[in-house]
């Protein structure tokens, strides 16, 4: 998906959600542990009720690995109820050596058609660019997150001044351009996205953190929003686990509601 198709879908949808697929094996409702994959039939029922109120889904690759095998297929059965007019995002956190990278590259972009993948940025420009070379598929950087071990190197101040994210995201825009790298930001942060917006004024965030983690919706919509709307926000367990009973599809439906009229309000605020 471009950049004008993504565009696109938000300003049809009046929404700029993403729903996190952190499907839970421990935490899903009871009644699907007897189906035989129970987190494909969570995630299809999931979909199926919240897909016109969010323009991306974005599975957390941990929850699917950690089931070996039988993790990987209900991953690839859930890509394929996902509606093609939706972006779809690995939370991969990969990155490696440039042959690897390629590798992981092919895996989330060619064999699972994924939009994009989110990638760690420590090993530099040659980990990052074997996944810039696919056409309409996305970088999403890690650059400001959300937990606080993000202080322990984030934070940093470099010797010419600049903290350690923000020469990161600098640096960045060097090696790929605003149609194909976005930056993970953490919601919790939203007192930074006024300077996060000066540094990658063009760029697409995902921006995590919104829901259970505390985020400020407002905020940073307000401090991060650029004439394309430029936000992916995040959600997942306040979406996917509204409700444990057999209306949990119900329940995710109108709390994902609940996020895309807030989020109305404010691309109509923007003019957008």
């Amino acid at each position: 998906m471009n950049r004008e198709q993504l565009f696109h879908q938000i300003q049809s949808k009046r929404s700029y959600l993403c729903i996190g697929l952190d499907s839970d094996i421990t935490k899903i409702p009871e009644h699907l542990l007897e189906c035989e994959d129970p987190l494909y039939e969570f995630n299809k029922a999931i979909v199926a009720a919240t897909s016109d109120l969010c323009v991306a889904y974005k599975p957390n690759l941990a929850f699917y690995e950690s089931l070996g095998a039988s993790g990987w297929r209900s991953l690839e059965k859930t890509m394929e109820r996902i509606p093609g007019g939706c972006f779809t995002i690995a939370d991969a956190k990969r990155g490696d050596i440039g042959n690897t990278s390629t590798l992981y590259a092919r895996a989330f972009f060619q064999n699972m058609n994924f939009d994009a993948v989110t990638v760690a940025p420590y090993m530099g420009e040659d980990s990052v660019k074997p996944f810039l070379a696919f056409e309409n598929k996305w970088v999403i950087l890690l650059a400001l997150t959300s937990n606080p071990g993000a202080l322990d190197f984030q934070m940093n101040r470099q010797d010419d001044g600049e903290l350690l994210f923000e020469a990161v995201m600098r640096k960045a825009q060097n090696w790929g351009t605003p149609d194909q790298l976005m930056f993970v930001c953490g919601a919790t942060r939203a007192g930074q996205f006024e300077a996060l917006r000066k540094i990658a004024p063009h760029n697409f965030f995902l921006v995590p953190g919104v829901g259970a983690q505390g985020g400020d919706l407002q905020a940073l919509s307000r401090a991060g929003m650029n004439g394309q709307c430029g936000l992916l926000v995040n959600s997942s367990r306040q979406i996917l686990y509204a409700s444990s009973g057999k209306d949990f599809a119900e329940a995710a439906r109108a709390e994902a509601m609940k996020v895309q009229m807030e989020m109305q309000a404010l691309l109509t605020e923007k003019g957008i």
